[in-house]
């Protein structure tokens, strides 16, 4: 399963916030949902979380490749 981001600064906003969410699907719907409406006075409603699910974009990694000479353990 893929991580998904929701991302404060793909969405127009007053308070200019830069907040970015990584995580499953429903946790990051949850989180997001809680932040849009304690920092940004939505109102709590299946709506918006529809909206944030809309929003949501897959969580990229990039691939790192070893040092040489890195270790397998610490």
């Amino acid at each position: 399963m893929s991580r998904k981001v929701a991302d404060c600064r793909d969405t127009p906003n007053l308070v200019g916030c830069t907040l970015m969410i990584s995580g499953e699907e429903e946790e990051v719907v949850r989180a997001a949902s809680d932040h849009a409406i304690a920092v940004h006075g939505h109102a709590d409603t299946p709506e918006l979380r529809e909206q944030v699910r809309a929003t949501l974009k897959d969580e990229f990694v990039p691939s790192v490749a070893p040092s040489a000479g890195a270790s397998d353990t610490l």
